[in-house]
């Protein structure tokens, strides 16, 4: 099955005390362009989410956001051990010296205390980077489903827009057969009369030059290569669309091929029927160009 190159999927996450919302996005991209913002502190993340992605797309550009967010209400209080040492040596002094002074002091509260700046801090906590990564990458192969999930079912859309549109050329090569087959008549009397024409005005002309002459006249207007190749062309791209899988530059270069040969038969014509037939099938492989922009 082939591949959409667009793709979006999100989720959220959680794992005490930290939080997260993912969002994975893909429009495309002639190659792989992974844009990844994620936090930096959290060591091996990028290059994990690199190496996933790397390995399920092939094309498009691909940005992968993740918020992460640390809750810090259930944090706890912790006494600055230094710092209250500190305090209470000041406090000692300042009451040695009021009572050699015969001043008299209130009686000290821990209240009082614990409102000193640094003697109450707040708990810091080391987070485990590495074991937050683990579960971060965990967490987000359900993002990739999901985004594969999409991308896949926009291919499968895909390859049912193209497959009406092969049938459609096909038809149409068909049709440019039969209008070449009609016109064979029309263009040999039209060269017999144009070699009698030059036949009766070409004093001392020579006869077999100028019948080879109107013969490679003939072999260029001849559209039975083009026919051929356009019909290669429609197998070549249901075997692909069969295979499945990356094969969006294979289809765009088929594309190509498909297009010149309907330049070239529409070149050759020479007929009003023929013509109209071969600008059909311009309409038709621009139409296909558009859609295979979008398979992986």
């Amino acid at each position: 099955m082939i591949r959409s190159m667009t793709g979006f999927a999100s989720a959220t996450g959680a794992n005490a005390p930290f939080s997260w919302s993912w969002e994975l996005r893909a429009v495309n991209g002639k190659g792989l362009d992974l844009r990844l913002r994620v936090p930096d502190w959290v060591d091996g993340l990028e290059a994990g989410l690199r190496k996933t992605l790397g390995g399920a797309a092939a094309r498009g550009n691909v940005t992968c956001n993740l918020r992460l967010t640390r809750e810090e209400g259930g944090s706890t209080l912790e006494i600055n051990e230094d710092q209250l040492h500190v305090v209470l040596n000041a406090l000692h002094q300042i009451e040695a010296r009021a009572m050699d002074a015969n001043v008299s002091l209130a009686p000290s509260k821990a209240t009082d205390i614990v409102t000193m700046r640094g003697v109450l801090e707040q708990a810091s906590h080391e987070d485990d980077g590495a074991a937050l990564c683990k579960v971060l990458l965990a967490d987000f192969a359900a993002v990739l489903n999901d985004f594969n999930a999409m991308r896949s079912a926009e291919g499968a859309a895909l390859a049912e827009v193209l497959a009406g549109q092969l049938a459609e050329v096909e038809a149409l090569t068909k049709e440019a057969a039969e209008a070449a087959a009609l016109r064979a008549d029309e263009m040999q009397d039209t060269l017999r009369r144009n070699l009698a024409k030059v036949m009766d005005n070409a004093d001392g002309a020579d006869a077999d030059r100028v019948a080879q002459e109107l013969a490679l006249i003939a072999v260029k207007s001849d559209i039975t290569e083009e026919i051929d190749r356009l019909g290669a062309h429609v197998t070549a791209a249901r075997d692909l669309l069969a295979e499945g899988g990356p094969v969006g530059r294979k289809l765009d270069f088929l594309m190509q091929e498909f297009n010149r040969e309907a330049n070239t038969l529409c070149s050759k014509a020479q007929n009003t029927g023929l013509t109209r037939v071969g600008l059909a099938l311009k309409a038709v492989i621009d139409q296909m160009r558009e859609q295979v922009q979008n398979v992986e």
